[in-house]
């Protein structure tokens, strides 16, 4: 199953991206209830420009150009950002085939669940032990009450004691913070209710995945001039109230991790900034304790590969591997592809829903090795070390 089968699956993907006009629409509303519907509309093959919808564009690369095949990794390979995408033991079973086939030494669960969720999620997924590891989530359903904190970090606890090893994926697109169901609206990270979780994580040595914002498009107006429209319709957030902007939110990212120098932060999907690479390398440079999972961004920045090769090598050891998009083969391959060949003008829309092409990076094996395991070893190794040490 990859990402996007998943949130058509779990109704989570929303309307289609693009829209035909008004009279357009209204038209085929009539047709379809006079039964006069045009040949043209009902058979798709017989689809004309005037007639084809933005999202069923599928184009094909002409070109030929070599194609490169990636079955396995060229190392082995820490996913960083994956969730309980598998719900029973045959498909978590089948899971670890595909690791086994395509050289994932270890996925990372994000579970972003406490209590009774949190236990069963472990329970499923510890049958496999090393194989994958289990991160919790917070529980923001008290964050108006003045023990917020010190509630949070008892569950925190007990989680840590039942087996979490990390804090993730906690979600804030500008209208709060998020942890699967439990919502704090209007709080993001820097707000100072935070400041005991996140000096609780540094104290029990557990790492805290955060996703601030959404890609760039998401946030733009949905007409003509928006190149990612196809995907950003689907989570548009241009038409919601009371959010701080991706730049805001990148902003409170910044000032999170700098008041909190001990924690570590994995900013999710390159912290949304894979339009503006060098604003995340500043990121970067000023705060020693953040990492940026590449999860999910693939797309974004296959499409301007030369500038994403550059920014690899310069941050090589601040990246970590990450896929977000459930656990089929093909999925973990086109990752492979990116990241490894020099390939270029290739298509993976159902993959990813954009409609511009792809090319790979091309990365040397030193960059490779960082990003798909050395990084995520070194930091889940210190969190060990001082567990340990505690």
């Amino acid at each position: 199953m990859n990402r996007r089968s998943f949130l058509k699956t779990s109704g989570a993907l929303g309307l289609a991206a693009g829209l035909p006009s008004a009279a357009a629409f209204a038209a085929a509303v009539q047709d379809k209830a006079a039964g006069t519907a045009s040949p043209e509309k009902s058979q798709p093959h017989r689809q004309t420009p005037e007639t084809l919808l933005l999202k069923d564009y599928r184009p094909q690369s002409i070109y030929k150009i070599p194609v490169t095949e990636i079955a396995k990794a060229k190392f082995p390979v820490i996913d960083m950002h994956s969730h309980p995408y598998a719900k029973t033991a045959n498909q978590i079973a089948a899971w670890v085939r595909n690791m086994d086939e395509v050289g994932i030494e270890k996925t990372i669960i994000l579970t972003m669940a406490t209590g009774a969720e949190f236990d069963r999620i472990y329970k499923q997924y510890a049958v496999h032990g090393e194989r994958f590891e289990m991160w919790c989530g917070l529980d923001f359903s008290g964050y108006k009450q003045p023990r917020f904190a010190s509630s949070v970090v008892r569950e925190l606890k007990r989680c840590r004691q039942t087996g979490a090893r990390g804090v993730g994926e906690i979600h804030d697109k500008g209208q709060g913070l998020r942890s699967g169901k439990s919502r704090a609206t209007g709080m993001h990270p820097d707000d100072a209710r935070m400041d005991a979780v996140f000096e609780a994580c540094a104290e029990m040595k557990l790492p805290f995945s955060l996703h601030v914002a959404d890609p760039i498009w998401m946030y733009q107006k949905m007409d003509k001039t928006n190149d990612g429209l196809m995907n950003a319709y689907s989570w548009r957030l241009d038409n919601q109230l009371n959010i701080v902007g991706l730049s805001g939110m990148v902003d409170i990212l910044g000032r999170t991790a700098k008041r909190h120098p001990h924690t570590t932060f994995i900013a999710c999907h390159l912290a949304n900034l894979d339009y503006d690479l060098s604003r995340l390398g500043t990121l970067l440079d000023s705060n020693p304790n953040l990492y940026a999972d590449i999860s999910a961004r693939y797309a974004e920045t296959g499409a301007t590969p030369r500038a994403a090769a550059q920014f690899y090598a310069k941050y090589a050891d601040r990246l970590v591997y990450g896929t977000d998009m459930g656990f089929d083969k093909p999925m973990y391959r086109v990752t492979f592809r990116i990241l490894e060949t020099l390939d270029e003008h290739f298509y993976e829309i159902d993959q990813f829903d954009y409609h511009w092409y792809l090319n790979g990076f091309g990365l040397p094996n030193s960059t490779l090795k960082q990003v798909y395991h050395d990084n995520a070893a070194k930091l889940l190794a210190a969190r060990e070390w001082g567990a340990r040490g505690a």
